[in-house]
């Protein structure tokens, strides 16, 4: 069988020759624990001790002033964007090598996405061709960029750290800043990694991670955005309980507001899940050294961290040679009952996003060939 030596030593890795998932959760903690102490407490929905505790933790590992809980992470993008200013008919600078959640959030504001190309070494967002497009479309009135040719404010930078690899932050938070389009990083699979010491999704306006069941930490659903700001932090916890006024027993709404809590029960699992993080990262980078050595002089390049960032190694990833190298592996690997996928559809090829503008997207187009997620669970 082709590739029959790295499919031997995942298996050999994960200590098994039947099914090899891509990434399966880990509970080795207090989960059982803290579940059975919210059944207990019959605080089971939105209100409860682990919410609160768990947006303490997440502000706390995220190096930010404040953490609202959320339903998943989509919502959480979806709030963000609107805490930022994104209103209906805004244009939104992103990726189009992203999860569709990422396009997703920018549409249900009223947004516009605009897909500009990625870095090949980060897999992110790329400040040169968000440098590129404002030298050729943007113009400055006032205290907001627009297109000047479509007339549309733009309104928010969305860059998503891919499977865990920060973008290059230093330079795309300088042009955004000299802009004045405030960042809303989609750090939806970056919960653990860091750029130049300091934790991703910290850096933006705001920054919204998951914790959906093939993530790093999960609670089965779940997010968070987080913050800086106080007030804004205030206002999205606001937003996201359905903007219901404190009262002791009149129901008094101020906004149009969103049912997009985060129960106690996913809180209790989730906490016992961030107690464990650092153990999860250092296991998942001892795996990633374990692939670079082996992978180290094949043909098949597996993709490591950047200098000045540390990567949590969400979704490990090897880069094939082309197109048909990659269908190849994929096949080879399932077959053999090892799960392996491809990066994902770039956005504009999705019926729903077709019209949307895109530049040349050279780096996404080579990187949608051959990138391929790789077993990547934390192994007990």
């Amino acid at each position: 069988m082709e590739f029959k030596e790295t499919i031997n030593f995942f298996q050999d890795k994960f200590n098994s020759k039947d099914f090899i998932p891509l990434h399966a959760p880990v509970f080795n903690g207090n989960e059982r624990a803290y579940v059975m102490d919210t059944l207990d407490s019959t605080f089971v929905s939105s209100v409860g001790a682990y919410v609160d505790k768990a947006e303490q933790m997440m502000a706390e590992i995220s190096q930010t002033q404040k953490a609202v809980a959320v339903v998943n992470g989509t919502s959480g993008l979806q709030i963000a964007m609107q805490l930022a200013g994104v209103q209906r008919g805004d244009e939104v600078f992103t990726q189009a090598l992203t999860f569709v959640a990422t396009a997703n959030a920018i549409h249900y504001t009223g947004a516009e996405p605009v897909f500009l190309d990625v870095d090949y070494d980060t897999m992110g967002l790329s400040p040169k061709a968000v440098s590129e497009f404002l030298e050729e479309f943007g113009e400055k009135r006032e205290n907001s960029a627009y297109n000047k040719k479509t007339g549309r404010r733009i309104a928010a930078c969305v860059p998503m750290h891919t499977f865990g690899f920060p973008v290059h932050l230093d330079a795309l938070m300088a042009i955004c800043s000299e802009w004045n389009i405030p960042i809303v990083e989609d750090a939806a699979e970056s919960l653990g990694s860091y750029y130049k010491g300091k934790h991703t999704g910290s850096f933006g306006q705001l920054g919204v991670f998951s914790f959906n069941g093939n993530k790093i930490v999960t609670c089965g659903g779940g997010g968070m955005i987080v913050t800086q700001s106080e007030d804004l932090g205030k206002l999205g916890k606001h937003l996201t309980t359905t903007a219901k006024v404190p009262h002791p027993y009149e129901y008094v709404h101020d906004y149009v507001g969103y049912n997009f809590r985060m129960p106690n029960l996913n809180a209790a699992l989730v906490c016992a899940q961030l107690e464990q993080l650092d153990t999860f990262v250092a296991n998942k980078r001892t795996l990633a050294h374990d692939y670079a050595a082996f992978f180290s002089g094949q043909n098949i390049k597996f993709r490591t961290e950047l200098e000045d960032t540390q990567a949590n190694y969400w979704l490990m990833c090897v880069e094939l040679e082309n197109v048909e190298e990659r269908n190849a592996f994929l096949k080879a690997t399932n077959e053999a009952k090892t799960m392996t996928r491809p990066i994902w559809q770039l956005m504009y090829r999705l019926p729903m996003y077709q019209h949307c503008y895109r530049d040349a997207q050279k780096n996404a187009e080579f990187l949608e060939e051959r990138i391929v997620n790789i077993p990547s669970s934390v192994r007990l």
